[in-house]
């Protein structure tokens, strides 16, 4: 990999976890762990590298309407794991931040996601900012609400709930869709697709991204 030129701020959609399970004969529960482990991983790979930020999709506004099996696992996951690792939480060696709504999650995954937050927030490098019941349009929203009249672009993003532009967005799994994912912040970002899940997306995969970024020239509208 080059140092030079690498992403500040990169931003994954984690998509695929269970069509990677259906295709390994697995619940789409067993996806969903699976993709939580490698989660892990990419960030910590994405701390060494040093990039200083890392935005995941984790779950969407729009993810309520999945079947109530999958939610009910997906908000209940991460408390049993967290549970079951806490005693492994200073190996974490980079921040963990979260971003979204507050107000539909169980009390119980509250409680984790305070937990993780505080015994990390002096972690230097990395910030794992994991967006979870996030969706860009209630983000804009909350924000255009919260600024005094007449609006502002500053005003607005002092605002919003992730602050940083993206510099790289990558999409796993094939889709080609951005599905309400950080609109505002993207606006000049590179978009790579690929077609691997994420359960799947590893060190490798991670590089041919960053490489692919490094080869490209961003003018933001201008000359260069």
């Amino acid at each position: 990999m080059k140092n030079k030129n690498m992403p500040k701020h990169v931003a994954i959609i984690l998509d695929g976890n269970g069509r990677w399970a259906k295709k390994k004969k697995k619940p789409r529960s067993f996806g969903h762990y699976m993709g939580g482990r490698n989660l892990f991983r990419v960030a910590t790979q994405a701390n060494e590298l040093g990039i200083e930020k890392l935005s995941v999709y984790a779950f969407s506004t729009e993810n309520w309407k999945r079947p109530q099996e999958e939610v009910d696992y997906l908000m209940t996951f991460p408390v049993e794991y967290y549970e079951k690792n806490k005693h492994r939480i200073d190996e974490i060696l980079f921040k963990v931040t979260v971003s979204g709504r507050k107000d539909r999650l169980p009390k119980a995954l509250l409680k984790v996601i305070d937990d993780v937050v505080e015994k990390t927030k002096n972690n230097k490098g990395l910030e794992l900012n994991i967006c979870l019941d996030y969706g860009s349009y209630d983000e804009i929203i909350q924000a255009v609400n919260a600024c005094d009249q007449p609006v502002t672009r500053k005003d607005l993003e002092a605002h919003l709930m992730v602050s940083e532009p993206v510099d790289l967005l990558i999409r796993t799994s094939g889709e080609q869709r951005i599905s309400n994912f950080l609109l505002w912040q993207i606006s000049y970002a590179e978009l790579y697709f690929t077609k691997v899940y994420w359960p799947s997306f590893n060190k490798k995969q991670f590089e041919k991204a960053l490489n692919n970024y490094q080869k490209r020239t961003r003018r933001f509208g201008g000359l260069k």
